[in-house]
């Protein structure tokens, strides 16, 4: 019986593996060497890189460039602890990773966009690629670089034939998805003006609002990685002109002056702002919502009343977005954070649907 069983999961066990690898192929890593000389660095000042999976047929000349998710670091203190990380080092990144989802090369997985040139830019600033500080402490040795590299990847992305592009995306997501906000313009004025550019933000419209405690512990947390990373000369002028620059971190201060187009997906119950945002550990001292944030079965009634106004408020603050033409978004209900680079949300017979509508190029081109 025992040796049934085990012949079961093992069996289990292979036909996951053999699923997951026709869903996903794996690309090899790319060093910007070229940007050490012009002091466009990871944390520990080693070279950023990104992961390029080359298009073909009709789309030859169609570029998606997602940058890659990963949190914030907001002093001296996080940052250093990121630094020696993947996520402050392309030396501790591994040297391939699998594209699914929106990456995918899979024509079934992903119709739209894989004959594409696919990129996946690896995150190691910890300021969703917003810094520029020229200084390098030699106690610490922390770069804060990410505005540099940022220019110097699309530079290299450029030389590499998507200064030929016919269609552009920036997309990404988490903090990649805040990435392809707060850089939506940039990337486009850094784009041949004959190319179609859009921005996709996925997961990455994080909101202002005070946590269970009543304290705005997120405002708080984006003012010191703004002013660790000396990131407000590379925020949106637009805002920073109007507001302190810690609240143009926020996708609501910058959305309605973006020029370029940009579609929204987000999960209107977005399971690491509810998990970070809304009852960060520092405002439950005594674990009373750590059962409901790991699985919202076991929230309670007043719990779960806290995330529908949670979710009111994300809705009010995606008014902000406005109804241009040049808009668009995909909200869903799921407590699920990033859809796009995984294939269950991304497009499979169960994926999240909204009238009956999937993620597809139509929703976004």
């Amino acid at each position: 019986m025992a040796d049934a069983r085990l012949r079961t999961w093992l069996w289990v066990i292979l036909s996951i593996q053999i699923l997951l690898k026709s869903e996903a192929i794996n690309v090899s890593i790319t060093y910007v060497q070229n940007a050490v000389a012009k002091g466009a660095v990871c944390l520990d000042g080693s070279p950023p890189a990104y992961h390029f999976n080359k298009g073909l047929g009709t789309g030859a000349n169609n570029w998606l460039v997602q940058f890659e998710g990963g949190g914030w670091c907001n002093n001296v203190t996080t940052c250093l602890a990121r630094r020696d990380t993947r996520l402050g080092s392309s030396k501790e990144m591994v040297k391939e990773v699998a594209f699914s989802g929106i990456l995918s090369n899979n024509h079934s997985f992903n119709p739209d966009f894989y004959n594409w040139n696919r990129i996946k830019v690896r995150y190691c600033d910890g300021a969703s690629f917003t810094g520029d500080v020229e200084a390098v402490d030699p106690a610490t040795k922390l770069h804060f670089r990410g505005a540099r590299a940022f220019v110097a990847i699309i530079e290299d992305l450029l030389s590499k034939g998507m200064s030929d592009a016919e269609n552009a995306i920036l997309s990404g997501c988490s903090a990649g998805g805040l990435t392809s906000i707060l850089h939506c313009d940039r990337f486009r004025a850094l784009m041949p003006a004959s190319a179609t550019v859009k921005c996709l933000a996925d997961a990455g419209y994080f909101i202002k609002s005070k946590d269970i405690s009543g304290a705005q512990h997120i405002e708080t947390f984006y003012s010191e990685v703004v002013a660790t990373h000396g990131s407000a000369k590379n925020l949106p002028t637009s805002c920073t002109s109007r507001l302190r620059p810690g609240l143009c971190f926020f996708p609501q201060n910058v959305v309605k002056q973006i020029q370029t187009p940009l579609f929204i997906l987000n999960a209107a119950y977005d399971a690491w702002q509810i998990k970070n945002i809304l009852a960060p550990g520092v405002a439950d001292p005594h674990g009373t919502w750590h059962s409901c944030k790991l699985d919202i079965n076991n929230c309670s009634l007043d719990q779960l009343q806290i995330m529908q106004d949670f979710r009111q408020q994300f809705l009010d603050a995606l008014s902000r977005v406005g109804t241009s033409p040049s808009r668009g978004m995909f909200i869903d209900s799921c407590y699920a954070h990033c859809q796009s680079e995984m294939q269950e949300t991304w497009l499979r017979d169960d994926s999240p649907v909204l009238m009956e509508t999937v993620m597809t190029t139509s929703t976004i081109f």
